[in-house]
C-alpha cells in the first residue's frame, strides 16, 4: 500500500530536503529511521525540496509499505521516538496506489518571517531588519505578482526546469509589534524563488525600487535584475493541499 507522510522539520542543522553526498539531509534522517523500523529498505518522495536552513511546518512525503491493521499509527508513534527532536510525524494516510507527493500537490503556501529589531530568542527562526520598512508599499508589490505567471527572474541561475510559469493565487504580508510576515500560495515555486521575492519587495519597503521597477523586472527575465535573496532562516513552508480524491 502507499502512503503519505505529514510531518515538519526545524530546518537549521540540516542541508535541506534532498539527501546529499556529503552533508546531513532531512530526507537521509527519515528514510534511515523508516528502513530500521520496517527492517528494509525505505524511500521517500517529497512533496518538494527545501533548501538548506530553510523549515516546514507541513511537509508530505510517500512511500509504499505492507500494513497490518493499527499499525499505522503504532509507527507514527515509533517514528517519534526514534526522529530527533526537530523533526516531528504527524500523521500518515492510506492513499491510492498511483497518489504522488510532488505531482498531485495542487498548491503549496510559504511563509518568510522578519524581525524589526534585536531579540534574544529564535534568531534561527527569522530575518532581522532594523531599517523601518513601507509596509503599504511592499503590499502593492505584492499584489502586482498576481498580474504574472513567468517568475523567470526570481529563479536561482541555472536552474534545470521545463518552465519558469508559476500561478501565484495569494501574496500578502502582515504586520505585527514584533515584525512582518510575508505569506504566499502557488501552484509551484522555483528554487529560491520566495526568497528572492522578499529580498525584491524588501527594496521596494526600503524605497531602493519602485513599483515600476518590479514590472520591468519580471518582465526582464533576468535574476540580475531582482533583488536580493534573503537568509533561508526566515522562510517556512506552511501548507501544502491534494485533491481529496487521492485519499483512501
Amino acid at each position: 500500500m502507499r502512503f503519505f507522510l505529514e510531518f515538519s522539520y526545524a530546518g537549521t542543522h540540516y542541508h535541506g530536503w534532498q539527501r546529499q553526498p556529503n552533508a546531513l539531509s532531512v530526507q537521509e534522517v527519515m528514510e534511515e529511521a523508516l528502513s530500521t523500523l520496517l527492517n528494509k529498505e525505505t524511500l521517500l518522495v517529497a512533496a518538494g525540496r527545501t533548501d538548506t536552513g530553510v523549515h516546514a511546518r507541513q511537509m508530505f512525503a510517500h512511500f509504499d509499505f505492507n500494513s497490518n491493521e493499527g499499525e499505522e499509527q503504532n509507527l507514527v508513534y515509533q517514528l517519534n521516538q526514534f526522529l530527533p527532536d526537530d523533526l516531528v510525524i504527524h500523521s500518515l494516510k492510506a492513499v491510492k496506489p498511483d497518489a504522488h507527493a510532488r505531482f498531485d500537490a495542487i498548491s503549496r503556501t510559504y511563509e518568510y518571517h522578519i524581525s524589526k529589531g534585536k531579540t534574544a530568542f529564535e534568531n534561527h527562526l527569522h530575518y532581522q531588519m532594523n531599517k523601518p520598512l513601507d509596509f503599504e508599499l511592499m503590499n502593492a508589490a505584492a499584489q502586482i505578482l498576481l498580474e504574472y505567471e513567468d517568475f523567470e527572474c526570481f529563479s536561482k541561475s541555472k536552474t534545470d526546469v521545463k518552465t519558469f510559469f508559476c500561478n501565484i493565487s495569494y501574496a500578502k504580508w502582515t504586520n505585527s509589534e514584533k515584525g512582518y510576515t510575508f505569506t504566499i500560495t502557488a501552484n509551484r515555486f522555483l528554487r529560491n524563488m520566495v526568497r528572492a521575492i522578499v529580498g525584491t519587495l524588501m527594496e521596494i519597503g526600503l524605497k531602493k525600487k519602485t513599483l515600476e521597477d518590479l514590472h520591468q523586472i519580471i518582465a526582464s527575465k533576468k535574476r540580475s535584475e531582482a533583488g536580493y535573496s534573503v537568509p533561508a532562516k526566515g522562510l517556512f513552508l506552511t501548507k501544502i493541499e491534494y485533491p481529496n480524491k487521492i485519499f483512501l
